[in-house]
C-alpha cells in the first residue's frame, strides 16, 4: 500500500490557489522556461528495449585506376555501431480526497497541479539533452554537452572554442535534426513523449501522525522514457567557452556572428536534415546587440513569423532559446 508524505498538497497548498470566489485561481507560472528543443526533436522508435543502436559507415571501399590487362584488388567498406541508452524519468501525485474535494474544485486543482508537472518533466528532460551524463548519473542519457567535451576527441573538430576559460561560460549549439543524423529515441514497443495515467480514487498509508493509518486520495503517474541518438556526429556544432561577463561588458566579447558563421560549415549538409541553434536569454540578447552596432552582420539577423510566433533566424536557420542551457558550464577543453 502506497504510503502519503510530505510531498502531498496540504489545506495550505489548497488555499494558496483560491481566488476570493473559492474558485481555483490561474497561476502566474512564474517557474516556466523557454525549451525550444522540445517542439524540434524528431522522435524515433528504438530498435533495443533500453536503447538504441546505430550503424554507421566507417570507412569507404579502396578503388583504383587500372591499364589493360591488370586488374585491380578487392575492398569493401567497413562499419561501426554505437548505442545510446534510454532513461525514465518520473513522478507521482498525491492529495487527500477530502482536501480536493472542498468547495466542488477537485477537477480544477488537479489540472492546476498537472501544469507544473509537465513543466517539471520539460525542463528536466530538456537539461538532461544537455548535460545529461550516465558517467555520473547512470539513471540519465548522456547529452550533448558531455558527447561535445574535448577539441581533442574525434568529433573535436566541431567544437568551436569562444575564448572564455573562467566558470561563467554558456554554450551555442547548431543541431542538424533527422534520421540517421540527430534524434530523439524512446522504448521499443512505447510511446513518444510524457505519458500520464490518472489512478483516481486509492488507499493510502499516512507517514504523518499515527503510522500505518489509511486515507483516501486521488493519484496521478507520469513518466517520460527517452534518451538521445547521434548517429552522425557531424550534424552537431558547439561553440563552447562563450564567456558571460565579458559579453554583457562588451570588453573582449566573443564575436557571435563570427561564431556562428563557421557553425554553418562545419556541418557537411545543412539541407539534408533541420537546422535550428540553440542559445540562452544572454547569448540571444548579445547576438541581438551585436546586430545592430554592426551593420554588415546585422543584416544577417531577422525575424520570421512561424506558427504565430516570432522566431529570429540567422542566414535561414532558425533560433530557439533554450532557459536550461546554464552560465556556468565548465569550459570545454581544448
Amino acid at each position: 500500500m502506497p504510503a502519503l508524505g510530505s510531498a502531498t498538497s496540504t489545506l495550505i497548498d489548497v488555499a494558496k490557489r483560491l481566488d476570493p470566489d473559492g474558485k481555483i485561481a490561474t497561476i502566474a507560472e512564474l517557474l516556466s522556461q523557454e525549451a525550444g528543443i522540445l517542439e524540434d526533436i524528431p522522435w524515433k522508435e528504438s530498435n533495443l528495449p533500453t536503447g538504441h543502436r546505430s550503424t554507421v559507415r566507417s570507412s569507404l571501399p579502396t578503388v583504383s585506376w587500372r591499364l589493360l590487362n591488370q586488374g585491380v584488388a578487392p575492398s569493401k567498406s567497413t562499419t561501426a555501431q554505437v548505442e545510446d541508452s534510454i532513461g525514465m524519468l518520473e513522478s507521482w501525485f498525491e492529495v487527500d480526497k477530502a482536501l480536493a474535494d472542498l468547495n466542488g474544485n477537485r477537477a480544477e486543482f488537479r489540472l492546476s497541479e498537472a501544469r507544473s508537472f509537465i513543466e517539471a518533466m520539460g525542463q528536466e528532460v530538456t537539461q538532461t539533452l544537455f548535460y545529461g551524463n550516465t558517467g555520473t548519473a547512470p539513471e540519465e542519457f548522456n547529452g550533448l554537452a558531455t558527447r561535445y567535451s574535448a577539441t581533442t576527441l574525434n568529433l573535436g573538430q566541431n567544437i568551436i572554442l569562444g575564448g572564455g576559460s573562467g566558470s561563467d561560460n554558456s554554450s551555442i549549439w547548431l543541431v542538424n535534426w533527422g534520421e540517421n543524423k540527430v534524434h530523439g529515441i524512446y522504448p521499443k514497443g512505447s510511446v513518444a513523449g510524457l505519458e500520464h495515467e490518472n489512478l483516481g480514487l486509492v488507499t493510502v498509508e499516512t507517514t504523518a501522525g499515527i503510522g500505518g493509518n489509511r486515507m483516501r486520495a486521488y493519484q496521478d503517474h507520469w513518466v517520460w522514457k527517452c534518451g538521445l541518438a547521434v548517429p552522425d556526429w557531424r550534424n552537431v556544432v558547439r561553440i563552447a567557452n562563450i564567456d558571460i561577463s565579458a559579453l554583457v561588458a562588451k570588453s573582449s566579447a566573443a564575436d557571435l556572428f563570427d561564431l556562428m558563421i563557421k557553425a554553418t560549415y562545419r556541418i557537411v549538409n545543412l539541407s539534408s536534415g533541420k537546422p535550428v541553434f540553440y542559445m540562452n536569454r544572454s547569448c540571444l540578447q548579445m547576438l541581438d546587440i551585436q546586430g545592430r552596432d554592426d551593420v554588415v552582420s546585422g543584416g544577417q539577423l531577422s525575424y520570421e513569423n512561424v506558427a504565430g510566433k516570432r522566431i529570429p533566424m540567422f542566414r535561414g536557420i532558425p533560433i530557439r532559446i533554450v532557459d536550461q542551457l546554464t552560465e556556468a558550464e565548465t569550459p570545454a577543453i581544448a
